[in-house]
């Protein structure tokens, strides 16, 4: 009997390559795709891309939506009871996994696990300890395609963002930036690639600085870009709007 379970969809790169492999898993059944949405804004949580795109990504990937609304800079208790109901109604679905594309760091893989046993879930993690050159290298041969909509100031400059991941952007990268973006220097939207009926058509839009305000009380948010450094707050992100045609 093949094992039920939810896939958390980012709507990046890593994402995508994890589906892909678990797609070609006889041993698991997707049951649909769940991403946290930003609900004042109506963008995907980290990314910033409005949820029409995400909607037009389930609709060509051929998987069921559930989309989780979490509020503009959540406490961590708000952030959690979200998942927890979300997760304990696909429980009750007969749904006993989650699926993630984290590569390597192990504080959040923990998390993870700690938080869904609590609920009686088993994570799956299909790209864990794949060397990231390797999976950049994967992800371009198999005809992904995919845009950096924010980066993180502290690592790269404005001027990294709204390009394609190509072999260009790869020998771009500053030596002290993750090429797959693991520790949040960029994250991506992914448009095109064998997981796509047809590719997400969209335009650029505009390119947008925010910078976070650092929570009162330490340890009290879990906001789209938190951190655990020091100086986290420090420093801002850069964001390229996609409209969608």
């Amino acid at each position: 009997m093949k094992k039920k379970a939810i896939f958390n969809w980012s709507s990046g790169k890593d994402s995508a390559l994890a589906l892909y492999k678990t797609l070609q898993n006889s041993e698991i059944e997707i049951t649909g795709l769940l991403t946290s949405v930003n609900q004042q804004y109506q963008r995907i949580s980290m990314h910033g891309v409005r949820v029409e795109l995400l909607q037009q990504q389930a609709e060509s990937i051929g998987l069921p939506l559930e989309i989780m609304q979490i509020p503009e800079m959540p406490s961590m208790e708000v952030y959690e009871n979200v998942i927890r109901e979300t997760l304990t109604t696909l429980k009750n679905q007969g749904i006993t996994h989650s699926i993630f594309g984290d590569i390597f760091l192990e504080d959040l893989r923990k998390y993870r696990e700690d938080k869904l046993t609590e609920i009686g879930f088993e994570g799956v993690f299909p790209l864990w300890k794949i060397p990231t050159h390797e999976i950049i290298q994967e992800f371009i041969s198999l005809g992904f395609k995919t845009i950096v909509v924010c980066v993180n100031e502290r690592f790269l400059d404005k001027n990294f963002v709204g390009r394609v991941i190509d072999q260009d952007f790869i020998n771009d990268l500053p030596d002290n930036v993750d090429v797959c973006g693991e520790n949040g220097e960029f994250h991506t939207f992914t448009f095109d690639g064998p997981i796509f009926s047809k590719p997400i058509d969209f335009e650029i839009g505009e390119i947008v600085y925010r910078k976070y305000e650092k929570p009162e009380k330490e340890d009290s948010s879990n906001t789209a870009c938190d951190s655990n450094a020091t100086d986290a707050f420090d420093f801002g992100f850069w964001y390229c709007d996609l409209v969608s045609k």
